[in-house]
């Protein structure tokens, strides 16, 4: 396949051999990036595991010290609407809002939030949102009592993190704008909470490659401590 110019120099930037340090590949992804807008900073993993296991099962969350550079729109479906406007929620409310998604096919939001007792509701539209990735979630804390504190963890910075049915997971952590010490501190963040979600049914190789790369850019593969 015939590669664009700015991507060959790009690729000849980066040793396909070498496995960097994550210092390394923080400074090298941001003078591989091929493109002129603020390119999104991307992490890929291929994990050793059996993903239709339910033992095998890697998710979670987790806020990055210095947040992806992503602006998430969050609406929050709860009785507590006033401190859900107060953390930050962009639009609050809550019977109503299933009313609007269910009339109005709106979805003008990244993220959705609610309380435990709201849930019932929520049900309701659940072939809808479940699809779109959309549906409240108690293990990636989008179904939280404290709807403040899930507010404004989303605000923050907070990132899920999933492998897919083919071992695989993808994640955004930057903004090529930032910093090499944000980007390799949120990398980091994120190296950390994967290996801690290992399934102990996994005894050893559990990430098979890691690489980091910007939109459009190469690949980057990277090491770390405990791979």
């Amino acid at each position: 396949m015939k590669r664009a110019k700015k991507y060959v120099a790009a690729s000849s930037k980066v040793d396909a051999t070498k496995l960097y340090t994550i210092e390394e590949a923080a400074k090298l992804v941001k003078e591989t990036s091929t493109v002129k807008f603020d390119a999104t900073v991307d992490v890929s993993f291929k994990l050793n595991i059996d993903p239709k296991q339910a033992d095998q099962q890697v998710r979670g969350t987790l806020v990055l010290p210095h947040g992806n550079g992503k602006t998430k729109v969050v609406l929050a479906i709860t009785d507590k609407v006033e401190d859900a406007k107060a953390a930050g929620a962009d639009f609050a409310g809550g019977a109503e809002m299933i009313e609007k998604i269910q009339k109005e096919n709106w979805f003008a939001y990244d993220v959705i939030v609610a309380t435990p007792n709201m849930m019932g509701v929520i049900g309701k539209v659940a072939r809808v949102l479940g699809p779109k990735g959309l549906m409240p979630n108690p293990k990636v804390g989008t179904v939280n009592p404290d709807i403040a504190k899930a507010i404004k963890e989303i605000k923050a910075g907070k990132v899920e993190y999933r492998a897919d049915k083919e071992a695989n997971m993808h994640v955004s952590i930057a903004r090529v704008s930032f910093d090499e010490k944000k980007i390799a501190e949120n990398l980091t963040a994120l190296v950390e909470a994967v290996l801690k979600a290992k399934p102990a049914v996994v005894k050893s190789n559990y990430i098979k490659t890691a690489v980091i790369h910007t939109t459009m850019g190469p690949a980057i593969n990277f090491t770390f401590n405990g791979r």
